[in-house]
């Protein structure tokens, strides 16, 4: 462990993917903050229930989308808590439909919180972890972003565009101490993949993955462990596939 306490920012923490990515770096010894869509009415709620389970979080509302709101919350964030070491990008949502179907509004609301947002959150802290010589910036991307997807032309947009960023960012700071990575998660067993009826779970999706089972968020959370870690500084640019052989490239 470093000499004084990491800390890291994982957006759109609470629930699924980020809640378990929060957990991981908690046991770590990393001090966790989470971000949440200030919509979210249900944030105090998942603070207790990670406090009963011995996960202190510190949490603060922020709209990934709006790049004055990211620059405010990360300023409040460095003089609460401090120097942010670790950021990972994992705020997202989807609108799907067909092309055909789909509406500017669709379009841009998904680019703007799922791509948009990798800047506003990244240009307020990457500056720092370049003076401080040390930092990880975990874009968390899809397996659609990779292959693309029927009905998810804005979805796989900005999911690909994630990783151009991440490697256009990570050339720029790589002498710098801080590493810049994509992950790319196949289907995993979130709440909201659970939900997809057992019929088209079993017909239309797990014959699909060669390792024949959903992948679990621990698992997706292990692998940003590592890339948070000191052990992971020669992994720069790199896209990670974690999709049980869904998509090979």
């Amino acid at each position: 462990m470093p000499a004084t306490q990491r800390i890291a920012v994982v957006t759109g923490g609470m629930g699924g993917l980020g809640e378990a990515i929060c957990m991981k770096l908690a046991r770590m010894g990393i001090k966790v903050v989470v971000t949440y869509s200030p919509s979210n009415t249900k944030s105090a709620t998942w603070l207790k229930e990670m406090e009963a389970r011995d996960y202190h979080f510190h949490a603060y509302a922020v709209d990934v989308a709006d790049f004055d709101s990211c620059a405010a919350a990360v300023a409040k964030i460095q003089k609460e808590v401090g120097p942010i070491d670790i950021l990972i990008n994992n705020a997202g949502i989807t609108r799907d439909t067909t092309f055909k179907k789909m509406s500017k509004i669709d379009w841009s609301a998904v680019i703007s919180t799922n791509l948009d947002s990798v800047f506003n959150m990244s240009k307020p802290i990457v500056d720092g972890m370049v003076e401080r010589g040390w930092g990880r910036v975990i874009n968390v991307s899809s397996v659609n972003g990779q292959k693309g997807a029927f009905g998810q032309t804005n979805y796989s947009a900005a999911k690909a565009g994630m990783h151009g960023f991440t490697k256009a960012l990570a050339l720029e700071v790589a002498r710098k101490g801080v590493t810049v990575n994509t992950i790319s998660p196949g289907y995993i067993g979130t709440a909201m993949v659970t939900a997809i009826p057992e019929e088209v779970l079993s017909s239309k999706i797990l014959p699909q993955i060669p390792i024949g089972r959903l992948g679990k968020p621990e698992e997706v959370a292990g692998l940003c462990a590592y890339l948070a870690s000191d052990e992971a500084a020669f992994v720069t640019g790199a896209n990670i596939a974690i999709n049980g052989g869904q998509h090979m490239f």
